[in-house]
């Protein structure tokens, strides 16, 4: 159902509040560029420090922005079942095509208890769901078993799978078959993990080089994987890059020295180090972004 380069865009803030002609700007960036898909309200995006009226405006930004050119997946996950029902059900409102769901973080639920966090938002409301496997972030890794107990699910469509373990992506991909769809959730592991079958990426390195994302998907696609191959090595010391701090420091960062947005973060987040950001800055200017 999503396949492709998609983006995991960050929310650009200005003097502490969301910038909605930035996201705008750089919603119209993303497709001029061949972005299959936005994912509003991510990790990237700072989900977890925006509060529930930022979330939505967000959300609806860029659903008025896409205006149905490519699909809209919402970040709508939380550590608590309930909260994570009612945003997917805004976000359906609001009329995205799909909902991110993180696995619960801090509360450690065990493979059970995350089961049935899913599969009771996948039943409490239709609209196709992702789920969001990344336990360096929420301290819980959810199973390749427990995704093939979910892949049967109806609205469950797909996971980001960010691991960054082929082995776990391979054995998701093993388990599940074609019940459910797999999306790198690591830009330095979407080359391999398409040879195992995945459907693409949920890229950070799209947000500065959304171009070379896409590329890099549609070539695989296209059956051409000596090009996707060298974009998959060309990309790596970028891609890099963008965790030379927590994400999305780096990120944010790249773009406000591209001019595209602010590099204004909230905290707990702070600006990048000097020393850091200069690094960043001399890769960068390899890749003739600035």
């Amino acid at each position: 159902m999503f396949k492709g380069s998609i983006v995991a865009i960050v929310t650009p803030f200005k003097n502490g509040a969301v910038d909605v002609e930035a996201l705008r700007q750089l919603v119209e960036l993303q497709i001029e560029n061949g972005t299959n898909g936005i994912i509003p309200c991510g990790t990237t995006g700072e989900a977890s420090t925006l509060d529930y009226d930022e979330h939505m405006l967000v959300v609806k930004t860029v659903v008025e922005q896409v205006n149905k050119r490519v699909a809209v997946i919402a970040g709508t996950g939380s550590n608590s079942t309930d909260e994570a029902i009612d945003l997917t059900r805004k976000a359906k409102e609001a009329g995205v095509d799909g909902c991110l769901l993180v696995t619960p973080y801090y509360n450690k639920p065990t493979q059970e208890g995350l089961y049935r966090h899913y599969k009771a938002v996948a039943e409490a409301v239709a609209i196709p769901q992702l789920l969001y496997n990344v336990p360096g972030r929420t301290g819980v890794n959810l199973l390749p078993e427990t995704v093939a107990r979910l892949a049967p699910i109806t609205n469950i469509v797909a996971i980001k799978e960010a691991t960054g373990s082929l082995q776990q992506a391979s054995e998701v991909l093993a388990l599940c078959g074609d019940q459910i769809d797999v999306l790198s959730g690591d830009d330095f592991i979407t080359y391999p993990m398409m040879a195992c079958g995945a459907k693409g990426v949920i890229s950070v390195l799209a947000n500065i080089m959304p171009k070379t994302v896409s590329d890099l998907t549609n070539a695989f696609f296209a059956g051409d994987l000596e090009k996707a191959r060298q974009l998959h090595l060309h990309t790596l010391k970028i891609g890099n890059a963008m965790f030379i701090e927590s994400n999305p420091i780096p990120v944010k960062t790249a773009l406000g020295l591209m001019g595209k947005c602010s590099d204004e973060l909230r905290l707990p987040l702070c600006p990048i180090s000097d020393t850091n950001k200069s690094k960043l800055a001399a890769i960068m200017k390899e890749y003739s972004l600035i």
